[in-house]
């Protein structure tokens, strides 16, 4: 029904002239997989929210909304889409060994990674997985429901910066008959909540120092005792889940800055596992960029050998701030223009590398990204460092403002 390039976004209206949004929904989704849909309605039903949600939606406005409002929700869907290409990518680089469920990575750091999994998946102890966005965090906790007890029931996945914060402990717990207020009218029939649906299995809360603190809050107690109230309920009821939690911020930074609670974190971080960069771990990045190699170059309908040693020693030598996302797309661009029978170094935007210097941190960028930095370290010290108003004036989203920041070591 949809054809033609897939956009990153799509307004939907529900109350449309010939039709209505919510069937339209299933229908974009399945056409345009990769597409985040922003559902708009002037008429908000808690019932109408939970459906689009089901249904695939990634947000649910109401009407009248504020236009700046809509320009940050509309930047986060679409950081939220490079996230899922970003692990689609990752799953579909990385091989498997020896046909077990375990990753194949060159890397010491990595291959050190895999055994501390290995170990600690069979026991049903709380995990914690921290490292940069696009070090592959969704994937290795794919890895510890396969390899754990659990394995034979699914594992449930949120990722707790998409979801609206009017919806979020709904989405978690459940919620009751008549139950939900605020924003949009009450609920019509009882729900569960993703932890009833991951009842046997594995919850996977990602980005969860994005969740608000209240909510926060009541996850704690859940943890503690293992029970879970709906939103409007007034009995609990037992639950069996394992937790697996992601961040892509530095834990004691998280909570430094009033976005994790401390509390919380000493009680899902049991067993941590981090993730290093690409840039620490560089055994990786050949087999990574061989594997996207292979699948863009299919795409492509072309015949690539692969890298020449001059591409290949820059591959390696580069810091990728932008981790796997970066590469693939860095890849993607050289299968385009390249018209040799190898990528050579000149097919590659990271050819030109410049040291661009800062207060207490040097790195290697491009060109281009030497001049995005220096960038936001002016606006930057034009706001007078409101991250907020940095990122309005930039034009671009606060998470996006944030991952910046740490993709290249700006001291704020």
């Amino acid at each position: 029904m949809f054809s033609g390039e897939a956009p990153d976004v799509v307004l939907l209206d529900l109350n449309l002239p010939d039709a209505n949004g919510l069937d339209l929904l299933p229908l974009i989704k399945k056409s345009w997989t990769e597409t985040e849909v922003v559902v708009l309605t002037g008429a908000a039903t808690f019932e109408a929210a939970v459906e689009a949600t089901k249904r695939g939606a990634y947000h649910f406005i109401n009407k009248p909304f504020d236009a700046s409002a809509l320009l940050v929700t509309i930047d986060r869907a679409i950081e939220n889409r490079q996230q899922k290409e970003e692990n689609n990518s990752l799953r579909r680089a990385i091989s498997t060994m020896n046909g077990s469920s375990a990753p194949v990575f060159q890397s010491p750091q990595m291959q050190a990674v895999v055994r501390t999994v290995e170990r600690v998946a069979p026991a049903d102890v709380t995990i914690l997985i921290t490292g940069e966005s696009g070090t592959g965090k969704e994937v290795i906790s794919d890895l510890i429901h396969n390899l754990s007890t659990r394995s034979k029931n699914k594992i449930v996945k949120v990722n707790c910066a998409a979801l609206p914060r009017e919806l979020i402990e709904s989405e978690l717990f459940g919620s009751v008959k008549g139950a939900f207020t605020g924003a949009f009218t009450g609920a019509h029939t009882d729900r569960d909540g993703l932890f009833r649906q991951a009842e046997g299995g594995t919850l996977f809360l990602d980005e969860i120092s994005e969740m608000p603190i209240d909510t926060q809050s009541k996850l704690l107690r859940v943890l503690q005792d293992q029970k879970v109230r709906p939103v409007g309920g007034k009995t609990d009821y037992q639950t069996n889940c394992r937790i697996i939690a992601a961040t892509n911020r530095k834990p004691e930074d998280a909570i430094k800055d009033g976005k994790l609670r401390e509390d919380l974190f000493y009680r899902i971080s049991a067993i941590s596992v981090h993730l290093p960069p690409l840039r620490e771990r560089r055994d990786d990045i050949l087999p990574l960029a061989n594997a996207f190699l292979k699948r863009f170059a299919a795409q492509a309908n072309r015949t690539l050998r692969g890298f020449t040693l001059a591409a290949a020693e820059r591959l390696t030598g580069f810091d990728w701030p932008g981790n796997i996302r970066q590469l693939q797309n860095e890849i993607q661009r050289a299968v385009l223009l390249c018209e040799g029978p190898d990528v050579d170094a000149s097919d590659l935007s990271v050819s030109e590398i410049r040291m661009v210097p800062s207060e207490g941190h040097d790195t290697s960028f491009t060109l281009l990204e030497g001049v995005e930095r220096n960038a936001i370290i002016q606006m930057l010290r034009e706001t007078g460092g409101n991250k907020l108003e940095t990122a309005k004036k930039l034009g671009i989203g606060r998470q996006t403002l944030y991952n910046k920041i740490k993709a290249y070591g700006i001291e704020t």
